[in-house]
């Protein structure tokens, strides 16, 4: 029995979770705090990944918020917030679900909370993030790569 090889235990820890960075653009103020009209807001989201060393991952969540009166931007927020995780021991399947899902499901509540706070001390009302199923988000990407791969094979 005891020359039986067990199999290593999955490791799964978060190292540190950090704001990568952060912009903010005002160009039309204070002129634009005049305004009494509701400005338009686009919201554009996006995953990043890649290994810092073996079984260790920095995974990122990136929010742009644009806002806009007619064609007079507001504000513009750019923000990055990520994590770097120890990930060792899972399957390779496997591997890539926990980056492409677990990973920025941890890290989006702070990106939220960064963005929202941003805005706010740029002196307009908070815009919260809606929540994110990364899951289908993940399946959505996955299946575009396939697509992609079909269409070159």
């Amino acid at each position: 029995m005891a020359d039986e090889q067990q199999t290593p235990t999955p490791v799964f820890q978060i190292q540190r979770l950090y704001l990568k960075e952060a912009s903010l653009e005002q160009p039309n103020s204070p002129a634009i705090f005049l305004e009494s009209q509701q400005p338009s807001v686009d919201v554009q989201l996006g995953v990043e990944a890649q290994s810092l060393a073996e079984g260790v991952f920095e995974v990122a969540v990136a929010a742009t918020v644009h806002t806009k009166i007619g064609e007079r931007t507001v504000f513009l927020v750019e923000c990055k917030q990520a994590g770097i995780f120890e990930i060792r021991h899972i399957p390779q399947e496997i591997l890539q679900q926990v980056i492409g899902i677990q990973c920025p499901q941890i890290v989006y509540p702070y990106l939220r909370a960064n963005v929202a706070d941003l805005i706010q001390r740029a002196g307009f009302p908070p815009v919260h993030l809606a929540e994110i199923n990364f899951q289908a988000m993940y399946e959505q990407q996955l299946a575009q790569q396939q697509a992609a791969a079909q269409g070159q094979g």
